[in-house]
């Protein structure tokens, strides 16, 4: 039933995600929480692909839900930075271009790892601050994509390249690193593993990149996964 559910993904960046995902989690049906969940498609596919209870969150304010594609997965409107959960309620943290969204990120990560088991596992990814060109496999036109590179190349240009001054920057990988170290208390960065998943016929170009430090430019996302301390 799970890898039925994953074939049926026809996005192949959702399926290196899940195929990440899958790697860091070591027990069986583990509850899931994605954080930012957009329409909540993404954390549908996670439900399916892993058997596990899910539940994605999201303010609300600028996707409206897909309830026929999130299933089963369970969707609530809820801040990052406030998590109406428990204490070390799930075995898993996703989140997924959301944390550069965020007003207080530092503050969301803390509640990430509040509401995460004992040696539950996380992966978070944002857009890389560092890139040269984003939006590449976005689904979106050719247009929109050479209009907000556009768009971010202005903000760098005038100093404003910062999520804190509404440009779509994201973090650097070691910055990333830095701030879930902090949050979980091990982190490692796993974004040479995602472009080598998700451009598998060229993983040896992929692999000469993140060696060469070239892909500190040329990647337009940065990942990091771990487990909480």
């Amino acid at each position: 039933m799970a890898d039925a559910a994953l074939k049926e993904v026809k996005d192949n960046k959702t399926r290196a995600l899940v195929a990440i995902v899958r790697d860091l989690i070591d027990c069986i049906s583990p509850s899931i929480l994605v954080v930012g969940c957009g329409d909540g498609r993404e954390a549908g596919v996670l439900a399916r692909s892993l058997n596990a209870s899910t539940i994605g969150i999201d303010i609300g304010e600028q996707f409206q839900f897909d309830r026929d594609g999130s299933a089963p997965a369970e969707l609530k409107i809820m801040d990052a930075q406030q998590l109406d959960f428990p204490d070390a309620s799930f075995d898993f943290v996703y989140s997924f271009h959301a944390l550069e969204h965020i007003p207080d990120h530092k503050a969301a990560l803390s509640e990430m790892a509040r509401v995460l088991k004992p040696n539950g596992s996380y992966l978070i990814g944002t857009p890389n601050k560092s890139r040269v060109v984003g939006y590449l496999n976005s689904p979106t036109s050719l247009n929109n994509k050479i209009k907000w590179n556009l768009a971010d190349y202005r903000m760098r240009a005038t100093g404003r390249w910062s999520n804190e001054a509404g440009a779509h920057a994201g973090f650097t990988e070691r910055d990333l690193l830095s701030l879930c170290h902090t949050a979980f208390g091990d982190s490692s960065a796993v974004t040479k593993r995602y472009y080598k998943a998700l451009y598998a016929r060229k993983a040896n170009l992929v692999e000469v990149l993140g060696q060469s430090g070239a892909g500190g430019l040329l990647f337009p996302a940065v990942y990091v996964a771990g487990h909480k301390v």
